[in-house]
């Protein structure tokens, strides 16, 4: 039904594709496998028509096709559902399913019992119960996600993409989805399958297609092949040798934080780590494992079941990231324009932000001669390259971006800074600056906590590493153990321990 012929797609110098080939047959699950940035997402974009290839064909049933826009896709019968939904919240499933493509009658207004017939006809096809007439936001995320495949649908899509739909559904919910796969399946659609959990591939996928950095790796039936070879598929490319030489972290080094339980929502999974002092301690997981949620849950920054931690010993409870840092630990978020810096803002003001207290003259005063100078040492300590402490964020690369975040947390004399994606979006001489940073912050006694979907950065910089599935820690490894299939084995096919 569909094939894609030696897809190229080039951002200005950099080639993100390399002549990839994609054919997917009527009526098969067809999985499309591969690491954070293998290049999936703009395969699948340049398949819609949201991105034009720089090279490369796009043949359905035999015909070769063209796509401007997704407005021509979905005329030829793709329909895609995205990871992040793109339904509006406050229109209920019917006025979603038909945005923009409103049912009239002869006088042009909206036909809206011919909607709704035609919604609750899909839902048949779907065999699930959905509310038609609430706003979406008071849907449950499988409901949500059902809405999505049925709004493909309405555009008669043959061709189904779906990203991740089992990211956010518990099991049950994800049994029930695949069971709705399966009946499309008979009715003949085909469907490409990207999901990171490698038992739900041998569940429900027909064939499998591998990516790996922007390449094509392989294709193979699912009966032809395990889940070590999968892994290796997946993650078997040479690391970089751009990292700082490991020290060893002495043995045995205090427990800066010792996480005795902490459980995200009911009924969940419970998670028990230790972070030491002068170590790298990597977090590493899939995309929704839960990584990111359990570092706010411990500095009371996200929601939480329970958890129980001690810092230098002593017992803490965290009520927000106030306390975190006043206690001293600082958190680089994972969007530093959006959490990290205020970039309108000079890079003297995102340094002093949350630290005016040290630069106070006479009680009500700013000593500024004394802010100016702590601004210009951290700049120096992290290597900013900028016209000076008055320059504004926005008009610095990303690396630069990322330095001045690194330099207001130094600025504040932290024993504990956590790093979330330290590197995404910084090319690679940024990168390996930024490393060296850290090493240098750990060798001085510091301690960190990184979390980082590139698998390469895990296992070059961490001299242990927890890794996370389905919400919870599943893994510990250290050592020699810190290679890709082991932690890979581990996020795809970790157990998890629930407690109520």
């Amino acid at each position: 039904m569909l094939e894609l012929k030696g897809i190229r797609k080039s951002f200005g110098k950099i080639e993100v594709l390399h002549g990839v080939d994609l054919d997917v047959r009527a009526g098969e699950v067809h999985a499309l496998l591969g690491e954070n940035g293998a290049g999936k997402s703009t395969l699948m974009k340049i398949l819609c028509g949201i991105i034009q290839p720089s090279e490369g064909k796009i043949l359905i049933n035999g015909a070769e096709r063209h796509f401007a826009d997704y407005d021509q896709a979905i005329a030829a019968g793709i329909g895609i559902v995205f990871q992040e939904f793109s339904l509006i919240p406050w229109l209920d499933a019917v006025e979603n399913m038909f945005l923009a493509r409103e049912i009239r009658n002869r006088f042009g207004m909206l036909n809206r019992k011919a909607m709704h017939r035609r919604a609750a006809e899909i839902m048949r096809q779907l065999a699930v119960d959905v509310p038609l007439d609430v706003p979406v936001h008071r849907l449950s995320v499988a409901e949500q996600q059902f809405v999505e495949i049925a709004k493909a649908l309405s555009l008669n899509a043959r061709i189904l993409v779906l990203d991740e739909p089992t990211a956010t559904l518990t099991p049950s919910e994800v049994e029930h989805l695949f069971k709705v796969m399966r009946e499309l399946r008979k009715q003949g659609v085909a469907i490409i399958f990207i999901s990171h959990h490698l038992e739900e591939i041998f569940e429900i996928c027909d064939r499998i297609t591998v990516l790996r950095d922007g390449e094509f790796v392989g294709s193979c039936a699912v009966s032809g092949v395990d889940n070590d070879r999968l892994v290796e598929m997946m993650v078997g490319r040479r690391i970089e040798n751009n990292f700082p030489a490991k020290v060893p972290v002495p043995s045995p080094a205090p427990v800066v934080i010792d996480v005795e339980e902490l459980q995200l929502k009911k009924g969940g999974p419970v998670s028990r780590f230790q972070l030491r002092k002068g170590e790298i301690l990597g977090f590493a997981g899939l995309v929704g494992s839960g990584r990111t949620e359990t570092v706010l849950a411990m500095l009371g920054a996200g929601p939480v079941q329970r958890c129980r931690l001690r810092l230098n010993g002593t017992q803490k409870r965290f009520r927000g990231p106030d306390e975190a840092l006043a206690a001293g630990i600082g958190l680089l978020p994972e969007s530093r324009k959006e959490q990290g810096l205020i970039t309108s803002f000079s890079i003297l003001q995102n340094v002093s932000l949350n630290n005016y207290g040290k630069y106070r003259k006479n009680h009500w005063f700013i000593d500024l001669k004394k802010e100016l100078a702590a601004t210009r040492t951290a700049m120096a300590q992290v290597r900013v390259k900028a016209q000076g402490p008055h320059a504004r964020v926005d008009t610095l690369s990303g690396g630069n971006q990322q330095k001045v975040v690194i330099a207001r947390w130094l600025n504040h004399d932290m024993q504990v800074l956590i790093f979330d994606e330290p590197t995404r979006g910084i090319d690679v001489g940024a990168k390996a600056e930024i490393y060296a940073l850290m090493r240098e912050f750990t060798q001085k006694g510091g301690s960190i906590i990184m979390i980082s979907s590139e698998l390469p950065e895990v296992i070059g910089m961490s001299d242990r590493v927890c890794v996370f599935r389905s919400g919870g820690l599943v893994a510990t490894v250290e050592g020699d153990q810190i290679e890709s299939e082991t932690i890979m084995t581990h996020a795809t096919t970790g157990r998890v321990e629930h407690v109520a």
